[in-house]
């Protein structure tokens, strides 16, 4: 059933030239030959490898788990980790998204035996004043985007309960990231809207792996995802883009 769409604006954690930017893309989010055309194609890869290390914490804690989706955009991740049964919390600090993610569960009702799920516009350092916790936090396609990365990570250990996971996808900074996923990507192939990305805010897996440690967080499992022809799959090349797991011990 849908959820509800809860306020929050204090999201200092990312700029407001990166939240107007994706509102302006929230109205076609939901087509697959869109603008988030590879959002689409990537989904079920990354959705699924997070789901393969969620449902061994699910086995630990015997029962459901409560699992935060930040930066949830229009909803894709958040929809797909409720359809695999986990009680989800789709936010992001873009409202336009929000109301699309909204709209899209309005209209195309999640099965019945899906995990339930609610939208809320607001922020991680919301979420923290208000004392909340969750079993496991997905951040796909977000860090890149954010003011401070360490910061960001120090948020998300801090809303998750000792023992969670949390999963962050993102995108090496090499030169051939540079290449195809900010030049071909944007400007050649016009896969992703021009300014999606800063490649200077690109983090390699040894950066990444060093901020985790540094705020609490250990780094279980790395891989890379990488587009074989007519599809995305699990690779070891995390040369472009990749996807980590961390654990709060």
């Amino acid at each position: 059933m849908p959820g509800t769409t809860m306020p929050d604006h204090a999201a200092s954690s990312v700029s407001d030239r990166e939240i107007a930017h994706f509102d302006q893309f929230a109205a076609t989010w939901w087509d697959p030959k869109g603008p988030m055309k590879p959002l689409h194609d990537m989904n079920p890869m990354r959705t699924e490898w997070v789901n393969a290390h969620l449902r061994r914490l699910e086995g630990l804690r015997g029962g459901r788990l409560s699992l935060l989706d930040i930066g949830c955009g229009a909803g894709l991740a958040s929809e797909a980790y409720a359809r695999m049964g986990h009680d989800v919390l789709g936010l992001d600090a873009s409202p336009e998204g929000i109301r699309a993610a909204q709209a899209h569960l309005a209209e195309h009702p999640l099965p019945d035996n899906s995990g339930p799920l609610t939208y809320r516009n607001g922020s991680a350092e919301a979420l923290v004043r208000e004392g909340q916790s969750f079993d496991a936090i997905s951040a796909l396609e977000v860090i890149e985007h954010v003011n401070d990365p360490q910061e960001f990570l120090g948020l998300l250990r801090s809303l998750t309960r000792p023992g969670g996971l949390i999963a962050v996808s993102t995108l090496n900074r090499t030169l051939l990231s540079l290449a195809v996923a900010k030049i071909g990507a944007e400007y050649i192939a016009r896969l992703l809207p021009v300014g999606t990305h800063d490649w200077q805010k690109f983090i390699k897996p040894d950066e990444l792996h060093k901020m985790g440690r540094t705020v609490g967080l250990r780094m279980i499992d790395v891989a890379g995802m990488s587009y074989r022809p007519m599809h995305w799959r699990i690779t070891r090349d995390t040369s472009i883009n990749y996807i980590t797991m961390f654990v709060r011990d």
